[in-house]
């Protein structure tokens, strides 16, 4: 009998296949890396950091008793994760960037600590990046939610922000039209992450509307 030929093995398949998520995940890694350089590189400051952190000031009996941060050890990993990523939003429109870039690490470590991804997370991580400074980060994001679901309004928010960020007025316009196409069909499925992002929703459809009249 002649010798049995010897199978090809599976592996190039394999690896084609998980190619694009170890990509991504470099791409999360490298933007955990340029936050903690960030933070690392300059002298946060210390009392309002650590207050937010769930830490409190020494109390030497000089002043009042000192605040301290909620309890978030009752929490599920999604409730913190989305604790962090309201944080980090309410830091950055107040104009406290350092403090903001301090928290965008733990933001970004508490979402990939998540068992899995769903859009809403992938719409929070582009977010958080974005105040990083990670803009291909984040594009990658608002490409990976638009590739499952091509109206998903969080994606189509998240590439005009993107575009935007990347002088790219074409494509934030494209999407800006795809967003007022998609919003009403979309809204009404009542999605729990457009409940929760209502507010962010709402001003970027209405900021759409005005410009591709």
């Amino acid at each position: 009998m002649p010798a049995e030929q010897p199978t090809q093995p599976a592996e190039h398949g394999g690896f084609n296949a998980a190619l694009p998520w170890a990509v991504a995940g470099i791409a999360l890694l490298a933007l955990i890396a340029l936050v903690a350089g960030q933070h690392f590189g300059r002298q946060p400051a210390p009392a309002p950091q650590a207050q937010e952190a769930g830490a409190a000031p020494p109390d030497d009996g000089s002043g009042p008793a000192p605040v301290r941060g909620p309890d978030i050890s009752s929490m599920s990993p999604r409730e913190r994760a989305d604790r962090l990523y309201d944080r980090i939003m309410r830091l950055d429109s107040e104009g406290k960037k350092d403090s903001a870039a301090f928290f965008a690490q733990m933001g970004i470590s508490a979402y990939l600590m998540l068992p899995q991804q769903d859009a809403d997370s992938r719409y929070d991580m582009g977010r958080i990046a974005e105040v990083a400074g990670a803009a291909p980060v984040a594009q990658a994001q608002a490409d990976t939610i638009l590739a499952q679901d091509s109206t998903h309004l969080l994606g189509l928010i998240l590439a005009i922000s993107t575009a935007r960020d990347a002088g790219d007025s074409a494509t934030a316009q494209r999407m800006q039209h795809r967003l007022v196409a998609a919003q009403a069909a979309e809204l009404a499925r009542n999605r729990p992450e457009y409940q929760r992002h209502q507010t962010e929703i709402a001003a970027a459809i209405d900021q759409a509307r005005k410009s591709v009249r």
